[in-house]
């Protein structure tokens, strides 16, 4: 998706089944908040470990911006007309267990022009920055080409329909087993499903190789049971 300043994306909201819109409506403003540095820290410390495969965050943000609509630093995302249904939150390289490697390298903030071109899909240039440095730097590559791959992969996706999904019981396993139907090549078993502390979807992890084609997700690496309830929260999205 070309993103322009001052352009309005709008992906089409009627079509039936799965969809392809990544942002539902996303207006770039001239000028965007500068990210401030993210560094390693006591609590998030230095560790650069080989890479077992990788992981592919998406959050569901009508649930995230109804918790954080009234924060100021949150308004791109969650006020004015912008409107979103999964977003990319990044692209994790995993490890062993709890060792995944993190901040490998000191990195500089990103360009504004690279904020530009990812923030309708990662609508946040400070995590936008945090993905580059506690993730991306793991990688071996440069952030333009970390962004490429995730990127690449995030707008590859489709989507089953959410608005029905919420609308009757679910459980993580029947929303993994849609979301595989409505993308063929990625298995129900490559798809974690998150959901805040009150039962509602926070989040999809997706699993993915060292080749990053997905695969099925280590057993007790995080998410809710298959037969585990989940709500959908469909706020302004529909």
């Amino acid at each position: 998706m070309k993103l322009l300043s001052k352009a309005v994306v709008v992906a089409a909201l009627a079509l039936p089944g799965a969809v392809s819109a990544q942002a539902l409506q996303c207006s770039v403003p001239a000028s965007l908040p500068r990210p401030h540095p993210d560094l390693a820290s006591d609590k998030q410390p230095q560790r650069v470990r080989p890479i077992t495969g990788y992981t592919l965050a998406l959050t569901w943000a009508p649930e995230y911006c109804h918790g954080n609509s009234n924060d100021p630093a949150k308004s791109f995302q969650c006020g004015g007309g912008n409107r979103f249904g999964f977003t990319l939150h990044g692209l994790w390289p995993d490890g062993v267990g709890q060792e995944w490697p993190q901040y490998c390298a000191a990195t500089p903030l990103l360009s504004p022009e690279l904020i530009k071109q990812h923030v309708c899909a990662t609508p946040s240039p400070q995590l936008l920055q945090h993905e580059w440095a506690k993730h991306g730097t793991c990688m071996g590559i440069t952030p333009d080409a970390y962004f490429a791959r995730s990127n690449g992969l995030y707008g590859k996706l489709r989507y089953p329909d959410m608005d029905r999904l919420s609308r009757r019981p679910l459980t993580a396993g029947q929303l993994a087993s849609a979301f595989a139907v409505a993308n063929p090549g990625v298995p129900a078993s490559a798809v974690r499903v998150t959901a805040n502390k009150k039962g509602w979807l926070d989040e999809l992890w997706l699993c993915l190789d060292k080749s990053f084609a997905y695969t099925r997700c280590v057993a007790g690496s995080g998410g809710l049971a298959n037969a585990d309830s989940v709500k959908v929260w469909r706020g302004r999205r529909f």
